[in-house]
């Protein structure tokens, strides 16, 4: 039977879910956080998470597997310095804040940050700038539908 090797085209169905089960994405249509379908990548190119490549690699189709992914191989560690407070008279008028939306902010660089705001008052606003998932170890249900 043909095995996935380094350098071969794949296409794959997973399943990602923190440690208490929160599934936070998923290609397998019945799921709720259901992608567009099969991900197809090449092993070794890093386009995924580099553990869950190496966990293909002599996987043969229809094969499943589980694979951890750590905190430092997926987002990395939640860092403290990445939340910031400013002066709400910062932002546009015409924007109304709440807990939990997500903005992206541009600075005098045209350098654009990714920021979910987590508390609002009356004169400021704070971000979170970390990705959502910093911190948390991954799971991923895998399984290698084809070698294309």
């Amino acid at each position: 039977m043909t095995q996935a090797n380094k350098g071969d085209r794949v296409k794959i169905n997973f399943t990602g879910r923190l440690e208490d089960g929160t599934v936070f994405d998923s290609t397998v249509s019945d799921s709720p956080a259901d992608e567009e379908g099969p991900l197809e990548l090449v092993i070794g190119d890093e386009e995924f998470f580099i553990p869950v490549e190496a966990a293909l690699i002599g996987m043969a189709p229809g094969e499943k597997k589980t694979v951890n992914v750590p905190s430092d191989d997926a987002f990395g560690d939640y860092d403290g310095e990445y939340v910031f407070t400013i002066d709400r008279s910062q932002l546009p008028d015409d924007l109304q804040p709440e807990t939990g939306m997500e903005l992206e902010l541009t600075d005098e660089n045209d350098q654009s940050l990714v920021v979910t705001v987590t508390e609002v008052t009356d004169k400021t606003i704070t971000f979170d700038a970390n990705h959502p998932l910093a911190g948390e170890d991954l799971i991923f249900d895998i399984e290698l539908l084809e070698i294309v």
